[in-house]
């Protein structure tokens, strides 16, 4: 049978392509194809502690099996295309986006306040200009869209049942982005300022280990796959 197979981050320089179509055999589950492109690339062996694997959207076990038609995504440790219009989902009254564009976060806040709140709390992830005292020249971000997007959404549902807060919002950027420039921005609005300030750090620290986006960084000597690592209930190739 036909599994569609997706390559992201550092793992799609290893490997040379973004996507290909592979022959499994029927009954066969995702460590055996892993087995397969491991056998090709001995990276991915190497690799294989912090790969996690995704079968239609969903993070998903090594013994998962594969039907005809499948999508799979190998995706490397999170770190926390074309110019497109942001992709977004607006769900009992949070908004979540993926952008190619400048965050504006006032324009977000709009989109979430309802008059009820007392406080909004706004993170906003920023470029740095270097790295551990390395000078960064700028940074270039990509994800798997339609992952994430599912799951910021799945987050921020999370976030607003396990906090007194009245509505979430996450934007990412994808693209090249400069010094100075704002990346992530978790927006949260609130009767009261404790909770929104929890929810909003909770939600940028999950982010960042559960969201299948990934960052290389670029400096005047080189550039680098940063490598972060995934949440500890999210399953791994080996």
């Amino acid at each position: 049978m036909r599994v569609h197979v997706l390559f992201f981050g550092m793992l799609r320089e290893i490997t040379g392509v973004s996507a290909e179509v592979a022959e499994v055999a029927a009954g066969a589950d995702l460590r055996a194809i892993f087995a397969g492109y491991a056998a090709r690339f001995p990276r991915f062996t190497e690799l294989a502690p912090s790969i996690v694997m995704a079968r239609n959207h969903e993070f998903a076990d090594p013994s998962t099996a594969l039907s005809e038609g499948d999508e799979v995504a190998f995706l490397p440790p999170v770190s926390g295309g074309n110019n497109t219009d942001p992709v977004s989902v607006t769900e009992a009254g949070n908004y979540f986006a993926l952008t190619r564009h400048a965050i504006e976060t006032r324009a977000v806040i709009a989109r979430i306040l309802t008059g009820a709140e007392g406080a909004v709390v706004t993170f906003e992830g920023t470029v740095r200009n270097n790295t551990k005292g390395r000078p960064t020249l700028c940074l270039d971000y990509e994800g798997y869209e339609s992952m994430a997007l599912k799951i910021m959404a799945q987050l921020g549902r999370e976030l607003a049942a396990a906090h007194q807060i009245e509505h979430v919002a996450i934007v990412h950027r994808l693209g090249r982005m400069l010094i100075g420039e704002t990346s992530v921005a978790v927006i949260v609005t609130s009767p009261h300022r404790r909770a929104a300030f929890d929810a909003a750090l909770e939600g940028i620290n999950r982010l960042k280990k559960l969201v299948p986006i990934w960052k290389k960084e670029h400096f005047v000597d080189g550039e680098v796959w940063v490598e972060g690592e995934w949440d500890e209930h999210v399953p791994v190739a080996g």
